[in-house]
């Protein structure tokens, strides 16, 4: 039982790094990418700079994100092996759910 704990302690985590619009425009744009993306990404998104800071830091501190945030060094890039881990965690649990589920309550 503690691996569960441990893995949704995992899906937790990441739910609620992927639980803000901004957050997901982010990850959005980055995938459109063809390399790390350098520059000010306040200037393409609609977000105060600062807040753009807190939501990047907080994709980063989750492994979703990995670069330099801190002005002026600034290069971020989507974590795909950690994508691919979150995918693989999420697939999981909602296939688990799915099959446990009680369909007409």
């Amino acid at each position: 039982m503690p691996e569960a704990l441990d893995e949704n302690q995992a899906i937790a985590t990441y739910a609620q790094a992927l639980s803000h619009p901004v957050r997901l425009a982010i990850i959005q744009m980055l995938a459109e990418q063809s390399v790390c993306y350098h520059g000010d990404m306040a200037a393409v998104l609609p977000v105060a700079p600062s807040t753009l800071s807190q939501h990047l830091r907080v994709l980063k501190d989750a492994g979703i994100i990995k670069g330099e945030i801190d002005p002026p060094r600034v290069r971020y890039c989507l974590n795909t092996a950690k994508i691919i881990e979150i995918k693989e965690l999420f697939d999981i649990f909602l296939e688990s759910a799915l099959r446990g589920g009680v369909e007409n309550c």
